[in-house]
């Protein structure tokens, strides 16, 4: 929850009167979407993610990419209308269903993203409440984060006589049946809660453990790199200061199979630090289908994006990984022009995981730079020396790259660090929930 919402509150009190208790649990399945990434010749673990306008994008698309990784079978429902959603900080997604057509489905798990005034409008829908108090009653697993424990789980009675934690922010609204447990994930026999967005890669990981066991949390975790240290910090070598004036002005290419979790956490944090974030498209239209089946909306095609350019030049360019999403970027002649003229302006420029070793070093755009890359791609970079040292997030003059989705999160850190300075920087990573 971003410090400028905080008034939000005052409309959330309005919709917290509690429903009638309801005892506990139950499992319940769907006809969710097709997926690509089975892991076992047993039935596929189902798994219902429901947002709505004002959902936390990190708090919906990291459980959604992790499970997915899983191998679980995820779908995404609109609480609304339609299955284009606008979410926080204008990040638009296209859902798999909508919650009033997936009330005949069964679950195995079914996890509530929090947000403002996301998890208070998921606590409101009717069709939603009806769905989880069923799968409850039979024993389901549930889950939520953030806001989404006080103003939906336990104004739907599905908290009482559990332990529970929630955002600082939010707890107050436990009602007194519930005890607020101060971590960062609370697991207390079927339910399972977190705090906010920094906590999101730790819940879903618990969630993955409740569904698959530890062996495939080991699995997951070392494939994504991610680090359990608290705070973030970076290597930077041959120091300068970045330049831009006023607002910020930060280009996000997309193109199918791009990492969500990379490009949603970068776009979060840094719409959160005021930056304005242009989301462009190098596929034949605006929406985007990313490696783990999210389909995001892109704002702009990347052909006007340049053009725009040619009027207000682009503070930092920012290119995420996943495969084949990276190699995609390389291959667009637009977008690697606009990184070499970027590169030639001396203006900052990044990359993420796959990105850094196909889009940055094929073209130039690390000579006589140091820079990382995920596991599977050191041996693309001509110096992979900063990948052999594990650095997390490296900064070499004006360029700036990191390791993986396990990562993101620094690595946003780190820009919003270089973009707007330190100070600013442990204030967004105060409002995330991450110990700076």
């Amino acid at each position: 929850m971003h410090r400028s919402q905080i008034f939000m509150e005052i409309l959330i009190s309005l919709l917290l009167t509690p429903t009638p208790v309801l005892h506990q649990h139950a499992t319940s399945p769907s006809t969710p979407r097709q997926l690509t990434m089975a892991t076992s010749h047993s039935p596929k673990k189902k798994v219902l993610v429901p947002i709505v306008a004002g959902t936390e994008p990190v708090e919906a698309s990291v459980p959604i990419d992790i499970l997915r990784r899983a191998g679980a079978d995820v779908t995404v429902a609109s609480a609304g209308d339609a299955l284009l959603v606008e979410i926080m900080y204008g990040v638009k997604i296209i859902a798999d269903a909508l919650v009033a057509d997936c009330s005949a489905a069964s679950y195995d798990l079914i996890v509530l993203p929090g947000g403002v005034p996301g998890a208070a409008n998921l606590g409101a829908c009717a069709a939603l409440e009806g769905i989880v108090l069923r799968h409850a009653q039979k024993g389901g697993l549930y889950a939520a984060i953030c806001a989404a424990p006080p103003l939906a789980l336990a104004r739907w009675g599905l908290l009482n006589g559990h332990k529970a934690t929630a955002h600082p922010l939010f707890v107050e609204y436990f009602p007194p049946e519930v005890t607020a447990v101060d971590a960062t994930v609370v697991v207390d026999g079927r339910v399972v809660t977190s705090r906010g967005p920094a906590t999101s890669t730790e819940f879903a990981l618990a969630l993955v453990e409740q569904l698959h066991g530890k062996e495939k949390v080991e699995q997951i975790t070392k494939a994504m790199l991610v680090r359990y240290e608290a705070g973030y910090s970076m290597k930077e070598l041959n120091s300068v200061q970045w330049q831009c004036s006023g607002t910020p002005k930060v280009l996000l290419p997309l193109a199918n199979g791009s990492e969500e979790m990379e490009a949603i956490t970068i776009i979060d944090a840094l719409r959160r630090a005021n930056a304005s974030v242009v989301v462009a498209s190098v596929e034949d239209g605006l929406e985007i289908a990313a490696l783990h089946g999210m389909r995001i909306v892109a704002d702009v095609m990347l052909d006007d994006a340049a053009a725009d350019q040619s009027q207000t030049q682009f503070d930092l360019i920012i290119v995420p990984g996943g495969m084949p999403g990276a190699e995609t970027l390389g291959g667009s002649a637009k977008l690697v022009t606009l990184l070499k003229k970027q590169a030639e302006a001396n203006r900052p420029y990044g990359a993420m995981g796959a990105a850094t070793a196909h889009v940055l070093q094929p073209h130039g755009l690390l000579t006589g730079r140091k820079a990382t890359t995920c596991t599977s791609m050191t041996g693309l970079l001509a110096d992979a020396s900063e990948c052999e040292n594990r650095v997390v997030v490296v900064v070499d003059g004006n360029v700036i790259t990191s390791r993986g989705a396990g990562t993101a999160m620094e690595y946003a850190l780190a820009v919003v660090e270089k973009l707007l300075g330190r100070d600013e920087a442990r204030q967004l990573a105060d409002d995330l929930l991450f110990s700076a």
